[in-house]
């Protein structure tokens, strides 16, 4: 970030706190003294309701929606008696006569001693006091509150529970308010013992410590006082991630392409000064008797010692890798000038984490051994794990290519479900092509570097079928195939303008750039979307949805996934062909081809993927991990059969909760994860808190009203305020406090809201809401990205949000926005977040809350729905949520000794096999029980070793597995005999597993239930 950058940042910093005040002055009623409408329907923050209103509520959760009281939990230091000050601060409105506007009283402040004793019960103090305050404020006797003081033990330990609660007479006509607003209050003079944040264990890199506990509010410590606080605020600053000893040109592309080992060096040896800085035994001690430290505090720092001495170990190893595999440095030198063609100048170097990380992973590419360990990437959503993994992806192309790989995956990219996004694509196709213009420039052979985009029928086809029916692409009608164009601008020249056509001679839907000026020279982009072309050309790289992973218990073509096609059309343009098939008896999957087949000229062993990379390995949880678990274990079995080998599998987490076993459960490997985390929180060596504010969250608690309406305000506040900038900027400026020159960007930067809903049904209710009610001059363009949202829609929303109108009428001002938004959607304009209730995963809440503020300051007002226990608890510690948020995502539950899952998962487990192994040996097809069965005895099939085979690839084998090992036999004995005598129902061969048949997506894992409605009844 260049000097002026960071002068920018620190005036948008300004622009976000003045958007905050803005809302939270609307919401509290803090710039306004009189009214024509009702206060309690304008004013819901900080306000407390009578207490003999929410008597008469039969639901405690009343008392949360909208509490008679505020107050602290606190733990005094020692025996009572206890004696300490308060000072309550609060305000009421009230009107003259029916007629009259409403007036907001001065400011209450009422300042008193409390004193309580150990064992007395509830106690009221200062009630004369408020009481006669509010009189003299209001001209009103009605009005009244009072401090009350509760004695309890907890674990042994005395509490003191001090609240402030509105007395006053329960609510009348419409013309009296007896709500108290702008209600807060302190307390001093009490010498305190902390809480400790529940939910967390003791750590040495944490203060889990909270001076008090809100009741109905958050708490806030300045100096001596403890405060209520109705604005919880947690600062996050931006990280910092250049490490003090290391040149920061030195990790310049330009650089590292010339002379990678002078870089490599400088960061190992900054990593070992730094270590001996901060994790040196005699600083570790020092720490844990000045912070004393448990005995298990200790220990856990040594072992956090011990995996920073690993780290750089590691950093050595792939240094010297540099040094002595002169082939290996080649692909690393080209790697780094490729992501100089594929950066263009938005950067122009490594962040040291991710040189890091590719140091630390180059013995992937080289050593068998390191495959056996699966290497996470932990670190801050938006630090650049995408393009992390595409240098080492990169590379990895570079080095298959020089081996002697010419066709064939390396790498396949995996996102949980439905959560690949278009920009993440589109990334990956602009490194892929910088490298295949790397690759021509300097003569190295092989196919082309290509893409292939696997998602499947609902986004791209599975086949391009020449008899298509009703609703199906034509191949002969363009207009239907333009809902499949994923590319927006050509990955080699950036120009817009992809356009998508159907070549009937090579039978390829085709991303196609027009502009003369393009590098690529050829027609027909590589890059590819077709299911059927994916396995015809196996691009280099694939990118997908992970619950692809199920084809290959249905299709044959799925073998270059593993291994080796059986061979590859003479037909130019047609590619590998795979098992004979009645339609396609040359196994080619063209239509109607019946050219001769040619022996594939890459040995066998280099076919398998290179890598296999999982991203958001945290949502791989629950009965997707578990079937997800029998998958990757059946492709590594092929692998390993096919190929000699296993690919190594390299992932991202949001969570560091459990991960060795959720990998070990996985994938039957061990686990490591890069970087490891530093002593003390904002420290560490691969990045450090700095000075510019990156997020600024801030919760806000709708008292009395609904969601909807807290919303719609936010809303309406942030639009007016944006827009009276846009009108007035010198004066709005000046408010501010920023040079009126930065209006424009201001306006540009914090133009649009994002409202983030955890349920669809919410959002259809905001949505709505928010049609009509954000009530500012001039249009509200309001748009959805959710997992109903089409392709097409997505596209157009991503587009119009990166390359805004010109006009601010024109432009995006809110979208509506699900799950699907929290991966991999990285627009710099996005910077203002209303989050509509705490998620259920605290994994989501970091993910979605990093849309925003990505690049400039950004703004997350968290709204949350205090009818919930959970988000009432979060809101009481919100600073310290947000701040220990990545240590509060939940530890992952997955199991692969599920005996139901075993029962989904099976008959694509057996099917796998006959595709992968059993088919290609009989020569033919053997999709028929009666085909299959005639090879079987052929070939003296042996169910026992089936079974042993099924059993060691999911590693089955333990004393707890009996049970499972025994459903494996007893599937297979019923699968075979329905093979040898086929039911009158059963014609294909995955028709003979008993139950259901093979999963047709990893989603699939309950059995379907048919729902019948009234003209459906019998």
């Amino acid at each position: 970030m260049t000097d002026q950058q960071k002068a920018t940042s620190a005036e948008l910093a300004k622009a976000v706190h003045w958007l905050q005040r803005k809302v939270v002055a609307d919401a509290r009623g803090d710039d306004c003294s009189t009214s024509d409408k009702q206060p309690s329907s304008l004013f819901w923050l900080g306000r407390l309701a009578p207490e003999a209103d929410i008597a008469k509520a039969d639901d405690d959760r009343q008392e949360r929606l909208a509490p008679c009281a505020v107050g602290l939990r606190l733990r005094p230091h020692g025996k009572g008696p206890w004696v300490f000050e308060v000072q309550a601060f609060m305000r009421s409105w009230s009107k003259a006569g029916k007629t009259a506007d409403w007036a907001k009283s001065p400011q209450v402040a009422v300042q008193g001693t409390i004193s309580s004793e150990a064992g007395q019960t509830s106690q009221r103090f200062l009630e004369k006091e408020l009481r006669a305050a509010l009189r003299e404020a209001s001209g009103r006797n009605d009005l009244s509150a009072v401090f009350e003081v509760t004695v309890e033990q907890r674990a042994g330990q005395d509490e003191l529970v001090v609240l402030l609660v509105n007395t006053s007479e329960g609510s009348g006509k419409s013309d009296t308010d007896r709500n108290l607003y702008e209600v807060s209050f302190r307390v001093r003079g009490l010498s305190t013992d902390p809480f400790q944040l529940d939910g967390l264990p003791d750590a040495f890199r944490y203060d889990r410590e909270l001076p008090a506990i809100g009741l109905n509010c958050a708490v806030r410590q300045d100096g001596e006082y403890l405060n209520t606080d109705d604005v919880p605020e947690a600062p996050r600053p931006r990280p910092v991630f250049v490490p003090p000893g290391l040149d920061e040109a030195l990790l310049s592309f330009e650089a590292l392409a010339k002379d990678p080992l002078m870089t490599a060096e400088a960061l190992y040896e900054a990593h070992r000064q730094w270590g001996q800085l901060h994790w040196a035994d005699s600083v570790l001690s020092g720490r844990a008797s000045k912070e004393n430290w448990s005995t298990e505090m200790r220990s856990a720092a040594a072992r956090g010692a011990e995996a920073f001495a690993e780290e750089n170990e590691r950093l050595a190893r792939g240094y010297q890798l540099l040094v002595s595999d002169h082939g290996l440095r080649r692909a690393f030198c080209l790697m780094n000038e490729a992501m100089v063609i594929s950066a263009r100048g938005k950067y122009s170097g490594w962040r040291a984490f991710q040189l890091g990380f590719l140091l630390a992973n180059l013995s992937c590419l080289t050593d068998q051994a390191d495959t056996e360990i699966v290497d996470i990437v932990w670190f801050a959503t938006g630090g650049g794990k995408t393009e992390t993994y595409l240098g080492l992806l990169v590379t990895a192309m570079l080095h298959d290519r020089m081996r002697g790989k010419e066709s064939g995956i390396t790498a396949w990219s995996r996102f949980p479900l439905r959560m690949l996004s278009l920009q993440q694509t589109q990334r990956f196709a602009d490194a892929i092509a910088a490298a295949e213009l790397t690759r021509r420039k300097y003569g190295i052979g092989g196919d082309s570097f290509s893409l292939g985009f696997f998602v499947g029928q609902g986004a791209t086809p599975n086949a391009i079928s020449p008899e298509p029916k009703d609703g199906d692409p034509s191949p002969y009608e363009e207009e239907t195939l333009r809902r499949f164009k994923v590319l927006d601008k050509c990955p080699f020249c950036r120009e817009p303008g992809v356009s998508i056509s159907f070549d009937l001679k090579t039978w390829t839907l085709r991303h196609e750039c027009g502009s003369e000026a393009c590098p690529w020279t050829e027609r027909a982009l590589p890059f590819y979307v077709v299911d059927e072309e994916i396995y015809r050309f196996l691009p280099t790289v694939v990118v997908g949805t992970l619950d692809k992973a199920a084809s290959i218990g249905m299709q044959a073509a799925m073998r270059g996934f593993v291994g080796s096609p059986l061979g590859r059309c003479t037909q130019p343009g047609h590619g590998f062909t795979y098992a004979p098939r009645s339609k396609r008896p040359q196994g080619c999957l063209v239509p109607d081809c019946k050219h001769k087949v040619e022996p594939v000229v890459c040995g066998e062993e280099l076919f398998a993927p290179t890598l296999r990379l999982q991203d958001e390995l945290h949502l791989l949880r629950d009965s997707l991990g578990a079937v997800d678990a029998h998958y990757e274990a059946l492709y590594d079995h092929l692998s390993q059969r096919l190929s000699g080998r296993r690919p190594k599998i390299l992932g991202s987490s949001a969570t560091l909760a459990g991960y060795e076993r959720q990998v070990r459960t996985l994938y039957l490997r061990a686990a490591r994860v890069f970087p490891q985390p530093g002593p003390a929180p904002g420290l560490g060596f691969w990045s450090s808190d700095g000075k510019d504010l990156m997020r600024h969250y801030i919760a806000l608690a709708p008292r009395g009203v609904t969601v909807e309406h807290a919303v719609d305000r936010i809303l309406t506040v942030l639009q007016r305020s944006i827009r009276g900038l846009a009108a007035d900027p010198v004066s709005v400026c000046a408010d501010i406090g920023v040079p009126s020159s930065l209006a424009p960007q201001i306006v540009d930067l914090y133009g649009t809201d994002v409202v983030y809903g955890n349920t669809l049904r919410d959002l259809d209710a905001l949505s709505r809401s928010a049609e009509t009610q954000i009530l500012v001059e001039g249009p509200v363009n309001q748009r959805s990205l959710t997992g109903r949202s089409p392709f097409e829609e997505v596209r157009k929303t991503l587009d119009d949000l990166e390359k805004p109108a010109e006009a601010f009428d024109d432009r995006v001002h809110v979208v509506m926005a699900s799950s699907m938004m929290s991966h991999g959607v990285d627009i710099d304009r996005l910077n203002v977040m209303a989050m509509v209730g705490f998620p259920l995963g605290t994994a989501e809440f970091i993910q979605a809350t990093a849309r925003v503020g990505r690049r400039y300051p950004g703004l997350v007002i968290l709204i949350p729905k205090m009818g919930r226990e959970r988000d009432a608890g979060i809101y009481r510690t919100f600073p310290k949520f947000v701040e220990h948020s990545d240590r509060l995502v939940d530890p992952i539950p997955i199991t692969r000794r599920s005996r139901r899952v075993l029962q989904r998962t099976l008959p694509g487990l057996e099917l796998g096999r006959i595709l992968m192994l059993e088919e290609p040996v009989a020569g033919k097809a053997l999709t028929l029980p009666r085909a299959l069965h005639k090879y079987r005895t052929g070939s003296q099939f042996d169910p026992d070793v089936e079974v042993s085979e099924i059993v060691d690839a999911l590693g089955l084998t333990g004393p707890l597995d009996d049970a499972l090992r025994k459903d494996i036999a007893n599937w297979l004995d019923v699968f075979q005999r329905n093979v040898a005598d086929p039911p009158a129902d059963v014609i294909f061969t995955g028709q003979a597993s008993p139950g259901q048949g093979p999963m047709r997506s990893l989603r699939d894992v309950e059995e379907a239930v048919p729902i019948y409605g009234k003209e459906d009844s019998l």
